[in-house]
């Protein structure tokens, strides 16, 4: 039986390597001066400083899953999911205010901090946030570049392209949401887990399976059946992302443990500890939810309020149910048996998985 761990980890190790040569190529190629080669180096360090790969690997997985067989093509290939995450995560971090990524700064944070040392004249904040917004855009272009210059034929990467751009708006349309649930203050259950359906699921699982299907000519029936693991499988990987932000360990998580907490987000974990619990639990989480000055002691109560109102159980069980569901569509595919082997044991692995 395959490790679908270990596979995961491989995949990441064989894709490194060929990022690390992208921004080599691309570090040559740039002729606009140190600024814009600085820039392509703060995509580089962000990307190559942590990261599972998993987007990449679903690509790869959904070319399998379509019978494709040009490996080295696909692996190629696949860098451009990783670019395009990076160029939502570099605006993700923005709207999140964090100041670490992968433990590093993040890019927003980064020119901040070169503001205050070398630009008195221009307010770092706004330098920062200006610099990375322009930098996220040169790692989306790069994204579409992977694609476009990929040795496929035209119309499969004319296909991969337009899928792209979808995934894209998909995930937008689901960072709307959560923007706009966040400044509520309240949402339902129902609202988070359509949230979880476009920002991540569609994004996370469904894209890059997609994107590496069409690459190999898949059919609608071929792509349904990826929807059918995808999307489940994509909402329980979220749940799961939303558990360890509250509960992980910081160093492990390369960024500030409870930062959706610090954001006052409406995570699953909020939604029911607010549904499950009595009134005094309702004031204290109202009290800290959005709270950017959350000391360990505040954060050790949010945590027990959780837990103590059963929405810790809730949202853990639910993830596990996703998970299931998802696995159930591979089950009964006709993919070969190392795609169906790797499918379910990365959903299990998204369940059960500590960062």
């Amino acid at each position: 039986m395959m490790d679908a761990k270990h596979e995961l980890l491989n995949y990441k190790k064989t894709l490194d390597r060929k990022l690390a040569r992208y921004f080599s190529r691309k570090l040559k190629e740039i002729q606009a001066g140190p600024s814009a080669k600085n820039a392509v180096k703060s995509i580089r360090d962000l990307t190559l400083a942590g990261g599972k790969r998993l987007r990449a690997a679903f690509m790869y997985w959904g070319y399998r899953a379509a019978q494709g067989t040009e490996i080295e093509k696909i692996i190629e290939a696949s860098m451009s999911i990783e670019l395009t995450h990076i160029f939502l995560l570099i605006h993700d971090d923005i709207i999140d205010r964090d100041d670490f990524r992968h433990g590093v700064a993040t890019i927003h944070k980064r020119y901040e901090n070169l503001a205050k040392r070398f630009y008195r004249k221009i307010e770092p904040v706004h330098f920062g946030n200006s610099m990375a917004l322009i930098v996220g855009d040169m790692a989306a272009a790069f994204g579409n570049d992977i694609i476009f210059n990929s040795r496929f034929a035209p119309e499969k990467k004319q296909e991969a392209l337009s899928k792209l751009q979808e995934i894209v708006t998909n995930t937008v349309s689901g960072e709307i949401l959560d923007i706009t649930l966040e400044a509520k203050g309240r949402a339902t259950e129902r609202e988070i887990l359509e949230v979880h359906r476009n920002k991540t699921a569609k994004y996370t699982v469904e894209g890059p399976l997609h994107l590496g299907a069409l690459l190999a000519g898949a059919n609608e029936n071929k792509l349904r059946i990826l929807s059918d693991y995808a999307l489940p499988v994509g909402i329980a990987f979220q749940i799961q992302d939303d558990v360890l932000g509250a509960y992980g360990d910081e160093k492990k998580l390369g960024k500030p443990v409870c930062s959706d907490l610090r954001e006052g987000k409406q995570t699953l974990l909020v939604c029911k500890a607010l549904e499950f619990g009595g009134k005094a639990d309702r004031k204290i989480l109202d009290a800290l939810l959005g709270k950017k000055n959350i000391n360990k002691r505040e954060i050790e109560l949010f945590r027990d309020i959780v837990r103590n109102t059963g929405s810790l159980a809730y949202s853990q069980n639910l993830a596990r149910s996703y998970a299931a569901r998802g696995k159930t569509a591979i089950e009964k595919s006709d993919f070969g048996k190392e795609v169906k082997e790797f499918l379910i044991g990365i959903a299990d692995y998204i369940v059960n998985r500590e960062v």
